[in-house]
Order: structure tokens, then sequence, then C-alpha cells
């Protein structure tokens, strides 16, 4: 099916967002490369039209499970559902994005993102500070201000992934060998 096939096409960088999973005393950062709901919606709206898809919620023992669902060329409804977490900060809102996600990511869209290479960083000592034994990021961190470049081969893995920071620094180069 040529939609499923255009939903599995790797996402432009620049619909993908980049966060600090964690950091380590010797003050690297692993980051991680996501995309949110939105970009689910967009994807969906451009192959598929707006009338062309739609998702359904269901509470499954106690878990939230969504489905999406696209229009096949012959009328058919093609389903995929998956489970959703909550979240930190928004519990239901939360896991009813991610029971989204979930399932979008079953359709194939921004399936590359499980490809990306292991980002690690060197952060520089204003980036990052030490609080309760634990290092966290510092505002002086700004990985929203990153450009990002990335690179696909014929099969949608990553060939090359960079980074360069607000200033223009090269913070981060990636090439598979």
């Amino acid at each position: 099916m040529s939609k499923l096939n255009d939903l599995q096409k790797p996402l432009q960088v620049n619909d993908i967002d980049f966060r600090v999973q964690s950091i380590n005393k010797g003050k690297y950062a692993t980051i991680l490369a996501y995309k949110d709901a939105r970009v689910d919606m967009k994807r969906l709206d451009e192959v598929c039209g707006i009338d062309g898809w739609k998702k359904d919620y269901k509470m499954i023992d106690g878990n939230l499970y969504c489905g999406v669902a696209i229009k096949s060329e012959d009328g058919e409804w093609i389903w995929k559902w998956d489970v959703g977490t909550e979240s930190m900060t928004e519990k239901e809102k939360g896991q009813a994005s991610d029971a989204f996600k979930r399932a979008c990511f079953n359709l194939g869209i921004g399936r590359e993102l499980y490809d990306y290479p292991i980002i690690s960083i060197k952060l520089k000592d204003t980036e990052c500070t030490e609080y309760n034994g634990k290092m966290k990021q510092t505002y002086a961190l700004k990985l929203r201000d990153w450009t990002w470049g990335v690179q696909f081969g014929e099969d949608g893995r990553v060939l090359k992934l960079a980074a360069k920071d607000e200033t223009g620094a090269v913070r981060y180069n990636y090439k598979a060998e």
C-alpha cells in the first residue's frame, strides 16, 4: 500500500526534537531524538488527507490504548493500536499522547528514530550542574537553538548526523561505517 510507504518515509530533521535523557558525572549528556503528536497528525494529514485517517481510545485493564486508522485505496480502514504511559507532568494528557504516538509508530511514522545513533555530547561547565547528587542541565544548554542535520541511506538508516550549537560550533558529528 503506497500510503503506508509514504507514512514510513523518514521525518525531516526540523520535525524532530532533541532532549537530554541523562547527564553523567563526566558531564556527558545522552540526547534523545523524538517526535511529538503534532508531527504525527501533520504526516497523517499530508499522506491520507484530513478525512483519510482517524483515531480512537479504549481503556483495557486500566490502561489507555489508542488506535489510529488509515483508509486504504479500497475504502477499508487499517487500524494500528498501542498503549500509552503516564507523563510526569500531565498524567492523562501524556498517556493519551503517548498512546497516539506509539500507534503512529506502528504505522511507520518516525520509526527511523529507533535507528538513530546514541547521541553523547560533552557539555560545557556552564551547561550542567550537580543538584542533590545528580547532574542536571542548566539554562545555558540551549538545545532547542541547535541546528541538526541528518542524511539517510536508501534503506532509511541514518548515515550522518551532526549538530551545531547556537554559536555555530560543531557539538556532535556521526558518520556510519
